[in-house]
């Protein structure tokens, strides 16, 4: 298992503990989960294989053209 030094402003340091403390993890564990998540935020190889393979998937603006008139929007 790897080890990472890291440099960090008091601010971002108190934020960080208190995060941690508040999620009941240590500092450790809870700065791995939130590395985990920024680096897993890809598809799969799988899924990006996939791109292009239906053949006779309409394009965006074949789709579009079907449906010439939006719903009617409520105001906000």
């Amino acid at each position: 298992m790897g080890q990472v030094t890291i440099y960090l402003e008091d601010g971002i340091e108190r934020k960080m503990k208190s995060a941690a403390k508040s999620s009941k993890m240590s500092l450790s564990k809870w700065i791995s989960g939130v590395i985990e998540v920024k680096v897993s935020n890809e598809w799969p190889l799988s899924v990006v294989k996939l791109s292009g393979a239906w053949k006779n998937f309409p394009a965006a603006a074949e789709i579009r053209e079907v449906y010439t008139t939006d719903s009617k929007r409520e105001e906000l």
